[in-house]
C-alpha cells in the first residue's frame, strides 16, 4: 500500500533536495505501532531536516517531521489499541528515524503519548514541541519558586512557536509578559495573545557591557541564547530563574559568574527530546488547563505536504510567525 511522504534525498555531491513522493509502507522503518498521521507541524528542527540537515539527519533517503499525531492503525504494543489516538513529539524522531511529513509513521510504542482529552489532532500539532517546550519552561520556573505577581516575565524570540505558546500561557496563569521581538510587526499580535508590555530586540540583544544591571525581570524564558541571554542574566532579580530554550542567536555565552554568585540566578535547561514519560505526560495535562484554545487558534497557519520545503527555508530565517499545522493529508 503505497501513500505520500515528503521524502528528502541526497546527491553525490552532498546536495539535499525535498519533494513528495509515494512510497511503500514497506519501507517505514520497523517498529511496534503503525499511525495513521492527520497533523505535523514546523519546528526550527523542522526546517534544518527538510534542508542542510544540521548534522541531525545522518542517513538518505529521509522523511522528516519531528511531530505527529494521529490515529493507531496497527499495534502489537499493549499500551495502544487500533483506533488510540496519539502523539508524538522528541524522541529524534524526523531526525534519526524517519518522522511525521508522512501520512503514515511507524513507531516506537515508548515515544507516544495519549492524545489528551478535550483537544483535537490537529489542536496538539498546534501545541507540538513548541508548545510543549513553553510549558516545560513554565514548570520548570515555577518548580523553582516563580508566582504571579513577582515581577514581569521575559519572553525573547516571542514571535517564534515557542515564545507565542509561552506568552499566552504565562498570560492564562496570571503572569505579566515582556515579549521580545525583531519584528514590529508583531507587535499587535503579541499584545493578542498576553503580552503586556514589548521589548525591541535591538535594546537587549548586545554583548553584556556591565556584568549586573538593574533588576528587571522575575524570570524568563530564552529561545534565543547568545549575547541575549548573557545581557539578560545581568538583568535578573535576586533568585530569579531563565528557562533555556533555543538558541537562534547562538550557542556561545558570553557572560560572568556574577549574576549567580551575587544574585543567586539560575539556568534552567530544558530539553523536550529525551523528557521522560511521566513529565511529558504531566506537560500535555497541564497544557490543556493553561492554554487557551482560542489563542492557540490564533496562532496557527495551516500547510500541505508540498509546501514544507519553502517553510523550511522560512523558518530557518525567522519568518514564519506562531504555529504552523502541517495537514498531511491535503
Amino acid at each position: 500500500m503505497s501513500f505520500n511522504a515528503l521524502l528528502v534525498e541526497k546527491d553525490d555531491e552532498g546536495k539535499t533536495s525535498a519533494s513528495v513522493q509515494s512510497i511503500d509502507q514497506t519501507s517505514l522503518p520497523e517498529a511496534d505501532v503503525l499511525v495513521d498521521v492527520e497533523y505535523s507541524t514546523v519546528n526550527y528542527k523542522d526546517g534544518l531536516c527538510i534542508g542542510p540537515g544540521g548534522g541531525l539527519v545522518r542517513d538518505y533517503p529521509h522523511v522528516p517531521g519531528i511531530d505527529l499525531a494521529g490515529t493507531v492503525a496497527k499495534s502489537s504494543s499493549s499500551q495502544y489499541s487500533q483506533g488510540d489516538k496519539v502523539v508524538l513529539t522528541g524522541w529524534r524522531v524526523g531526525e534519526a528515524w524517519w518522522g511525521g511529513y508522512s501520512q503514515k509513521a511507524r513507531v516506537k510504542s515508548e515515544w507516544l503519548v495519549p492524545l489528551p482529552d478535550g483537544i483535537t489532532t490537529r489542536q496538539a500539532m498546534a501545541v507540538g514541541t513548541a508548545g510543549v517546550t513553553a510549558m516545560l519552561a513554565v514548570m520548570a520556573l515555577e518548580d523553582h519558586g516563580l508566582k504571579p505577581g513577582n515581577g514581569p516575565v521575559l519572553v525573547t524570540g516571542a514571535a517564534g512557536g515557542v515564545g507565542s505558546v509561552a506568552v499566552a500561557i504565562l498570560n492564562n496563569l496570571g503572569y505579566e509578559v515582556a515579549a521580545v521581538t525583531g519584528r514590529p510587526e508583531a507587535s499587535d499580535y503579541l499584545k493578542s495573545l498576553g503580552a503586556t508590555s514589548i521589548v525591541a530586540r535591538e535594546d537587549i540583544n548586545e554583548t553584556v557591557k556591565r556584568p549586573l544591571e538593574a533588576e528587571s525581570w522575575a524570570a524568563c524564558i530564552d529561545a534565543v541564547g547568545g549575547d541575549m541571554l548573557a545581557r539578560v542574566l545581568g538583568q535578573l532579580k535576586y533568585g530569579a530563574s531563565v528557562a533555556s530554550v533555543g538558541l537562534a542567536g547562538g550557542a556561545q555565552l558570553s557572560a560572568t559568574v556574577l549574576p549567580f554568585l551575587l544574585r543567586g540566578v539560575s539556568i534552567l535547561g530544558i530539553d523536550s527530546v529525551m523528557q521522560p514519560f511521566d513529565n511529558r505526560l504531566r506537560a500535555w495535562q497541564n497544557l490543556t488547563k493553561a492554554l487557551p484554545m482560542e489563542k492557540l487558534e490564533a496562532m496557527i497557519s495551516e500547510a500541505t505536504l508540498s509546501e514544507l520545503p519553502e517553510l523550511g527555508k522560512q523558518i530557518l530565517k525567522g519568518q514564519v510567525r506562531g504555529r504552523v499545522v502541517v495537514d498531511v493529508n491535503a
